[in-house]
């Protein structure tokens, strides 16, 4: 059935994949160079929600980078364009491996010579039907300088536990 050519219009056949590689070098002409991380299977979460994960090697992608989208742009791609909290959009080659929700991008930095900043994909879209390019709603990445054993494990405790008692009520 997914290959029947009676389910879609008539315009709609293998032609239409011309659209992904137009993308392709739409991104190559105007996009911009990003380090594509993506998380492998043995993926978990941390006592915080945080994804923990080691991460498949890093690939050089091409991507187009939309900073501040406006309302109207956000409406037509179908996000809730009021619920958009200075998040920041890429689209990125619809045949990119592994790509989901927690893989990491880092975009090249606007100051020469800075380290590039890293983003993680909080989420994602698509059109139904023979896609070009996945929209990625991407957050900066924050490194912390906190000790995972502080944090994860705790066989030490450097904080006192106030006890309140109800009888002083």
């Amino acid at each position: 059935m997914a290959n029947d050519s009676s389910n879609y219009g008539l315009l709609i056949n293998q032609d239409i994949k011309l659209y992904r590689s137009y993308f392709r070098q739409m991104a190559q002409l105007h996009g911009i160079k990003t380090i594509y991380q993506a998380p492998r299977p043995s993926k978990d979460f941390d006592l915080h929600g945080e994804l923990d994960s080691k991460y498949y090697e890093p690939i050089s992608v091409m991507c187009i980078f939309q900073e501040h989208p406006d309302q109207k742009t956000l409406k037509k791609m179908g996000w809730v364009a009021e619920l958009q909290e200075s998040s920041s959009m890429i689209h990125v080659p619809y045949d990119l491996p592994h790509l989901e929700v927690g893989a990491l991008f880092t975009l090249p930095a606007a100051i020469e010579g800075a380290p590039g900043r890293v983003f993680r994909v909080i989420s994602m879209q698509t059109t139904m039907i023979y896609p070009a390019s996945i929209t990625c709603e991407i957050a900066p990445e924050y490194k912390t300088a906190v000790d995972a054993t502080s944090t994860k494990s705790f066989t030490r405790s450097d904080f006192n536990v106030l006890v309140d008692n109800e009888e002083d009520d």
